[in-house]
């Protein structure tokens, strides 16, 4: 455990934050989000400038977005966090409100000394998660990869634990792009994986590939740099090998209309476009509807809104996507109809 905490200070020292310890207010006036580890870094960076201009402590937990979830249902944070987009008929259930923040990609790392450069094809990325393919020479992964000296060398899978928005953005795309994986396994925050070992969150994942010769798993693009784990070429919907990179999910987001009456309900996955990465997807925050909450929404919405006023060079240096401003405005007057803004 000790170990583990030493690497995320790192983790956090690196990406220039500072750690947050959660639901602790330290005598300050204090904002306690938790959910995603999809935009933790971006998320944390953000609070620590924030504290410095206004005082304000941010504490975002990095738990899932299954978590960020349950706890905003529960009403134990002030907010939550979700890579998982909820449908508009569950926002109204639970009576919430949800908008995006930014938009990010699921990249595909791996573990192989010597190969530079790996392109995996959709069928490829299905037929290794299914455990059907379990060597890295076979032919559905070396016929994509002319000339690259593939090891004949176990494949070891490493997915989620927990229930996770990366997770839903990953078999998302899986299950559009592949009919057998749509069938047989599905998407979800959690599903029923048919191979592979577990890791809690996007920094579980990163660690764990990181140590094992042959391994490939996917996480936040965020955590595959500040890994500097080697990342494939995906194949996307018009057939093209493409990189996760700010550019390839501006390309993936060019068609989203980001309705605020379906409460932003959109889905990057497997969208069509030349460079469109085909594993993007945004994150999303959700607020209690409540009438004791509109204090605290209120909070909550400054901080974000400054986000969306000072936070775009935080988050392009970080590789996520900041929204356009035609999307801000259709979030701030969201925030209005509300009485938060």
């Amino acid at each position: 455990m000790r170990g583990k905490e030493m690497r995320r200070r790192e983790f956090l020292k690196a990406l220039g934050g500072v750690v947050f310890l959660p639901y602790l207010s330290f005598g300050d006036e204090v904002i306690n989000g938790a959910g995603a580890s999809f935009p933790a870094p971006l998320y944390w960076r953000w609070a620590a400038e924030y504290y410095k201009e206004t005082g304000i402590r941010v504490n975002y937990q990095s738990i899932g977005s299954g978590g960020g979830v349950r706890q905003i249902i529960n009403r134990t944070v002030d907010f939550g966090a979700t890579d998982a987009p909820l449908k508009p008929e569950e926002v109204e259930k639970y009576k919430l409100a949800q908008f995006p923040t930014v938009v990010g990609g699921v990249a595909v790392v791996y573990n192989l000394p010597g190969v530079k450069e790996l392109r995996l094809s959709a069928k490829a990325l299905c037929a290794i998660f299914m455990g059907k393919v379990r060597y890295w020479n076979d032919p559905i992964i070396q016929r994509d990869n002319p000339g690259v000296k593939l090891p004949k060398r176990r494949i070891a899978v490493v997915r989620r634990s927990d229930a996770s928005g990366t997770t839903w953005i990953f078999t998302n795309f899986l299950s559009k792009a592949c009919p057998e994986w749509r069938e047989k396994v599905g998407y979800g925050k959690a599903v029923k994986w048919p191979t592979g070992i577990g890791a809690k969150g996007n920094e579980g994942v990163a660690n764990y590939v990181r140590r094992v010769r042959g391994a490939i798993g996917y996480v936040e693009f965020a955590y595959a740099l500040q890994s500097k784990l080697p990342f494939a070429l995906v194949e996307n919907r018009e057939g093209n090998f493409v990189p996760p990179s700010v550019e390839t999910f501006k390309e993936a987001a060019r068609n989203a209309s980001w309705e605020p009456e379906k409460h932003f309900y959109e889905v990057l996955t497997w969208q069509p476009g030349e460079k469109a990465y085909p594993i993007a997807g945004a994150t999303f925050v959700l607020l209690a509807r409540d009438p004791d909450r509109q204090e605290i929404n209120r909070k909550v919405v400054a901080f974000f809104d400054w986000a969306f006023r000072k936070g775009d060079a935080i988050a392009l240096e970080l590789h996520y996507v900041p929204l356009p401003q035609e999307v801000k405005d259709k979030v701030r007057a969201y925030w209005k109809s509300y009485g938060w803004l």
